[in-house]
């Protein structure tokens, strides 16, 4: 099938060739309403798209350039950015006034304050200098679930890492409704090796990774500080939790496992699971299983579905709450793709898929 342009959707992908470019493709390839008018990068400029994903071919094989804001901007409504942290930051703010609309997947924008992103990413703000205040303080955080009408009238959406939609999406209905302390908040989260990008990486080698389970950035992950940030905005008081990610041998999928303290402790698993019910009763992607039921990484691969579920240890008033996605989907281009469909008027579900190849 080949690329549709019935609404004059135009959309270009900055940072086509890297894994989050191909799921963008991949997806907007079968989208009814968007086109895909421009693909920037740099490792990749020069080629054409057919020529470097043989697997992904497309009728109209636009050739790979290095980024030229003039030129998106003439042939762009929005742009996508999956480019490494900090790059964004150097062409956003052109492209906002220019008047394109911007989807953001790394960090840059993940802040309200630029001051606080410096703190968390010193590499990249040693790299790159940025004096973009307001476009962090404009950005809108992208998580469709609970931003969806701040999201439909941005000009730029700041998308969530996979950690912390994972972690987010089972967490905040509880801190939202006062249920939890919000001291002693631990997340533990797993993730297959994708997660990692395509650039090549010794610890993400088959010889490495494989027959083998690793934690890393154990203490000071970077997407902790993202996780607290959202969570104090929900919750009204600050809040400092402790997440540690995994590397599991599998190539995508994530699976977090976020434990509280419930301030009532005479409430159920059921209790719980009709919280999350209801919070998420008109949202397509996310799903609230039975209690007793806990969902694995393959029952979300390549969908852009969020399972939940619920347990409660009345031994000491624990509530473990569980989420998977899929890492590159709902954790990425599919959430991406989710945020583009409502700045541009149409349904949430459009064009994303919800059934999963299993097994």
């Amino acid at each position: 099938m080949a690329f549709t342009n019935t609404n004059g959707k135009r959309v270009s992908i900055i940072g086509a060739s890297g894994y989050g470019g191909i799921q963008l493709m991949r997806l907007l390839k079968y989208h009814p309403d968007f086109e895909v008018t421009y693909l920037g990068g740099e490792r990749s400029s020069g080629q054409t798209w057919n020529d470097i994903c043989h697997f992904l071919t497309v009728d109209k094989s636009l050739v790979i350039e290095k980024p030229d804001l003039k030129k998106i901007s003439d042939l762009s409504d929005f742009a996508i950015l999956s480019l490494p942290n900090g790059l964004a930051s150097q062409i956003t703010p052109e492209l906002v006034e220019m008047g394109v609309r911007v989807i953001d997947l790394s960090a840059d924008y993940r802040y309200r304050s630029l001051n606080h992103w410096k703190q968390i990413y010193i590499q990249e703000s040693s790299k790159y200098e940025r004096n973009d205040d307001d476009l962090c303080i404009e950005a809108i955080y992208g998580l469709p679930e609970w931003f969806s009408q701040e999201i439909s009238e941005a000009r730029l959406v700041a998308s969530p890492g996979c950690f912390p939609t994972a972690s987010l999406l089972p967490l905040l209905p509880f801190l939202k409704q006062g249920l939890i302390d919000t001291d002693g908040l631990i997340i533990d989260a797993k993730s297959g090796t994708s997660g990692g990008g395509r650039n090549p990486k010794e610890h993400l080698l088959l010889a490495e990774a494989s027959e083998s389970i690793s934690p890393y950035g154990v203490i000071g992950h970077r997407h902790t500080s993202e996780i607290e940030e959202q969570a104090t905005n929900v919750s009204a008081k600050k809040i400092q939790l402790q997440f540690t990610p995994h590397l599991i041998p599998m190539v995508r999928g994530l699976l977090a496992t976020v434990y509280c303290r419930l301030r009532d402790p005479g409430l159920t698993a059921e209790d719980c699971t009709t919280v999350l019910e209801a919070f998420y009763r008109n949202e397509s992607f996310i799903s609230v299983l039975p209690v007793g039921t806990y969902p694995a990484t393959k029952w979300v691969t390549r969908t852009n579905k969020a399972l939940l579920s619920v347990q409660v240890d009345s031994r000491n008033g624990r509530l473990v709450l569980i989420s998977v996605i899929d890492n590159l989907i709902k954790g990425q281009a599919g959430q991406a793709i989710q945020s583009l469909n409502l700045m541009a008027g149409f349904k949430q579900e459009t064009g994303l898929p919800t059934d999963s190849y299993y097994p």
